[in-house]
């Protein structure tokens, strides 16, 4: 066999392994014998450079660094689905459906929690990928996307095609991805699917390459121009070569669709990768027009969304945690157990209220599942398998350094008052460092803990005096030049960060994210704000009494000066570069948002207003200038009516973001 045609032999047969391993779950061959295959490719691709093609298998180990993303503008919509949560609302969309057509099938595919992203081949060739976006517009994620192994560069037919599915990573990438980070002291991965998202908007192709995503394509664009039915587009997919889930279904009624999404709900629990629900569409194509949209979703197919997740663990014990501000956290020390993916061994219990409304006991059998899909949550004590245990009993002393609690009256949390607190130091240190304060990569908690006990870290200052301790540093269990440099870079790169991530980095109690930046949009310097009264700040919109009072009190607390004022002379940035809007009928206006709007997500009309010079407040009250109202509008628009504040229509809002 000649070069040429070993070289084509070898990337179709590296292109239908890539599918096997990671798309069915079925591997045709060993890694060792998958790595001989690639390391010959590669060989014979450099000896005969005259046959190289961008989209070999071998250029899926990534190499280029983008210095951003490119837009892409949908030619077709990428839209959200509706959602159902129970049996009797999927019945009620598929009488509907049957109302007009009773000769209408449907197809039940599973919903991969992932990310929604757009594939476009040219002649069989891929040549462009995209994310949602918002829908619209999407970010040009190509060089990124070709590092994924199980996503074809060559079609098996040379035509033209648009196609839609999800990134993801398998429960195995997820859990190799979180002990890379652990080596290298960096803030773990929530969730699969924020690995997944995270990690396909890296700037860097050979992080994503590393991290093992996959993908299953669920739709063709313009399918109709290809075949008749979403299940033959699910086998024409196939026959493409790109990787499609294998558990969809053709069902003929309600009872199959019914048995279809019972049987998913079950068959979850044992995939290598999360779902969070089934999805359940109209099969013929040529009804999907008359059947049509809504605003945001397609009216012929719905989400039927699983209850999440949850399963029974023992409670072996309830310790309790000190946070940055002093607040005690109970937490369910378990009987390890597997929960969406993940073995979860500890989950919170929140507050001492929490615990003795739910009569929550060490020894007690309970059920657990993660709120959100991301923080694991004791929910339910089952009493059945309940013996003699003792009730609960909020403990009096600080965990850490013995002080004694105290509980404030309008408050559920305990807290402890020690200052010097060690435990809380901690915490505050972790908090300072994290990636949505000041993004220091590298000093996670366990490097942070450990140059505590070391002495090295005591207050948010000594971060930036860990240079003055380089030849000690190296010498540290799990450190060396390398990584002490890496983290002493970071370090001096986050003395840029703007103020509003400084400010939230201190810690100071109710002063989020959120609400630094709008202190610094006001306030545009530390010393500003540090001189800010009361008045001041209670003129703000969306700041109140609880926030402004918080506020002054840390200004007036002589230590809280002095590391501020230790902090100026370290280099870090103490002052706002406020960003310029154009002259907008929004300037200056304060909004809030109320009902469902059918053209934004409550995030992207947000971030509209405040690059128009307005302000989106939580509640409406005489600072409020306009409501914004979508479908549905309750209580706020009744409100706004009374006090003669100004209802602005989302067509109207429309008509004006693009003046």
């Amino acid at each position: 066999m000649d070069a040429k045609a070993r070289i084509i032999e070898l990337r179709q047969i590296i292109e239908e392994a890539n599918v096997r391993y990671h798309t069915m779950d079925n591997p045709m061959m060993t890694d060792y014998e998958y790595d001989k295959l690639m390391k010959e490719l590669i060989e014979l691709e450099k000896a005969y450079p005259m046959y190289d093609d961008p989209n070999s298998p071998s250029k899926k180990v990534g190499g280029e660094i983008l210095q951003q993303f490119e837009k892409h503008q949908h030619t077709v919509p990428m839209m959200s689905l509706s959602n159902v949560f129970s049996i009797d609302e999927m019945n009620g969309f598929y009488e509907k459906m049957i109302k007009e057509n009773s000769n209408l099938s449907f197809v039940t595919e599973l919903k991969i929690d992932g990310l929604a992203v757009s594939l476009i081949y040219k002649e069989g060739k891929l040549i462009k990928a995209a994310t949602r976006g918002n829908g619209l517009v999407g970010e040009d994620i190509t060089q990124n996307v070709k590092t994924i192994k199980d996503i074809p560069h060559q079609l098996k037919k040379p035509i033209d095609i648009e196609v839609r599915g999800e990134i993801y990573m398998s429960h195995q990438a997820f859990k190799k991805a979180n002990e890379e980070r652990l080596k290298e002291n960096q803030e773990l991965f929530k969730n699969p699917r924020n690995a997944a998202a995270g990690t396909i908007r890296q700037l860097d192709s050979k992080v994503v390459a590393k991290r093992g995503l996959s993908m299953f394509v669920y739709t063709i664009v313009k399918g109709i121009n290809f075949v008749k039915t979403q299940f033959e587009a699910l086998n024409f997919l196939k026959e493409l070569g790109l990787p499609v889930n294998p558990y969809y279904r053709h069902v003929k009624d309600f009872n199959g669709l019914k048995e279809a999404v019972l049987y998913y709900d079950e068959l979850r629990k044992t995939l290598h990768y999360d779902t969070d629900g089934a999805v359940i569409k109209v099969n013929e194509f040529d009804q999907y027009e008359k059947i049509g949209y809504t605003a945001k979703s397609p009216k012929f197919q719905i989400a039927y969304k699983f209850e999440a997740e949850k399963e029974e663990s023992k409670i072996l014990d309830i310790t309790f945690q000190v946070g940055r501000t002093g607040v005690i956290t109970p937490v369910a020390e378990l009987e390890p157990v597997l929960i969406s993916g993940s073995l979860v061994s500890r989950a919170t219990l929140h507050n001492e209220d929490y615990i003795k409304n739910k009569d929550i006991r060490i020894g007690d059998y309970v059920w657990v599942h993660k709120a959100g899909e991301i923080i694991p949550e004791v929910i339910e004590v089952n009493l059945q398998k309940r013996n003699n245990q003792e009730p609960f009993k909020m403990i009096e002393h600080c965990p850490v350094c013995q002080s004694r609690l105290e509980r404030k009256e309008d408050e559920a949390d305990y807290y402890c008052m020690n200052p010097d607190c060690s435990g809380k130091n901690v915490f505050k240190l972790v908090h300072f460092a994290s990636r949505v304060a000041m993004d220091i990569d590298t000093l996670g908690e366990k490097v942070v803990e450990l140059l505590h006990e070391q002495t090295f870290l005591q207050q948010i200052s000594d971060i930036y005096k860990l240079k003055d301790h380089y030849d000690s540093l190296i010498e540290l269990d799990g450190f060396g030049k390398k990584s002490v440099d890496k983290l002493l870079e970071a370090i001096e790169n986050s003395k840029k960060q703007p103020l509003d991530r400084l400010l939230f980095g201190l810690g100071i109690k109710h002063v989020g994210a959120k609400v630094s930046k709008i202190l610094v949009n006001h306030f545009p310097s530390m010393d500003a704000l540090m001189h800010a009264s009361y008045e001041d700040l209670i003129n703000i919109p969306d700041i109140g009494p609880e926030i402004a009072n918080s506020v002054v009190q840390y200004f007036k607390d002589e230590s809280n000066i002095k590391l501020i004022n230790e902090l100026k002379l370290l280099g870090l940035n103490m002052n706002f570069e406020k960003i310029q809007v154009k002259e907008h009928p929004f300037n200056g206006k304060g909004f809030v948002l109320t009902g469902t709007l059918q053209n934004f997500k409550r995030d992207e009309a947000k971030k509209l207003i405040e690059s128009l010079g307005g302000n989106v407040l939580s509640s409406v009250s005489a600072k409020t200038d306009i409501l914004l109202a979508g479908e549905d509008a309750g209580s706020k628009l009744k409100k706004a009516t009374e006090l003669g504040i100004r209802i602005m229509s989302e067509d109207e809002f429309m008509e004006l973001i693009n003046e």
